[in-house]
């Protein structure tokens, strides 16, 4: 068994005030799940807060076959599969409909005896550090759109925008994917945006691996910090423009400690 740590910390809404967390983190016996639920410009009772949380107990109540795929079976399935009959039980249980219900990013890191195997659909990278090197599983199709389309959420769940776990179970196999052998990985990183704009939009960390040693030597929490008070420095968001002062955060690190 890998050791787990992981750090939450509950952002603020657009009007600065705090608001209950968006992101999960789901622990189970060969996987750790990760969701960012996206925020919803309106108030309403299913906004994305409501759908990280429901798609997090459908991923954490699996049913046996789903069990079998997340606890390490002989041929493990397609992480997609895996996926794609929680957002379907979601959608059934809760009457959502593709294009009118909310969403949530979706990062999965599973492990088996053999291999470690990943899928990040939308913008929750992982980051995977093997015995060559550094390899961040990312999808950028979201963070390429931005500036260039009025209006993002006309873009979601097509063929030519973006992907992310909503009402349509398709969109599953719409992620990307990754797998390694086992004995090769060393750490997984797994990052919600309120995480990942440390390295790729506030250049606070020289790189991914800077991170990694943060987080062995002082907590998970210490990389949180560090860019919650880089964000207080700049309030009005003029040096890094974005939508909240604060977003939430979620990080989870994973590693492989040897004969374990």
């Amino acid at each position: 068994m890998p050791e787990i740590t992981t750090a939450e910390r509950a952002g603020v809404g657009r009007d600065g005030l705090p608001r209950p967390t968006e992101d999960r983190v789901v622990l189970l016996p060969n996987a750790v799940v990760l969701l960012d639920g996206a925020t919803s410009p309106t108030p309403r009772e299913r906004d994305g807060g409501w759908h990280s949380r429901h798609l997090a107990a459908e991923l954490a109540r699996l049913d046996a076959d789903d069990r079998a795929d997340l606890r390490a079976p002989a041929e493990p399935h397609d992480l997609a599969d895996v996926l794609a009959r929680a957002i379907a039980r979601l959608a059934a249980a809760h009457g959502l409909a593709p294009g009118d219900s909310p969403s949530s990013t979706v990062a999965i890191t599973r492990w088996t005896d053999t291999a470690v195997d990943v899928l990040v659909l939308a913008d929750s990278p992982v980051v995977v550090f093997t015995d060559a090197g550094v390899e961040v599983v990312a999808d950028n199709r979201l963070r390429d759109l931005r500036g260039k389309v009025d209006r993002i959420t006309d873009w979601r769940n097509r063929e030519d925008g973006w992907w992310v776990a909503e009402a349509e179970p398709a969109a599953a196999h719409r992620a990307v994917r990754a797998s390694w052998p086992r004995d090769r990985v060393r750490a997984v990183l797994m990052a919600t945006d309120g995480v990942s704009c440390g390295v790729d939009d506030y250049g606070l960390f020289e790189d991914w691996r800077a991170v990694l040693r943060i987080t062995s030597e002082k907590g998970p929490e210490a990389v949180l910090d560090e860019i919650r008070a880089a964000e207080a420095g700049d309030a009005d968001r003029m040096k890094w423009p974005r939508p909240k002062v604060h977003d939430d955060q979620a990080l989870a690190v994973i590693r492989f400690i040897a004969g374990k």
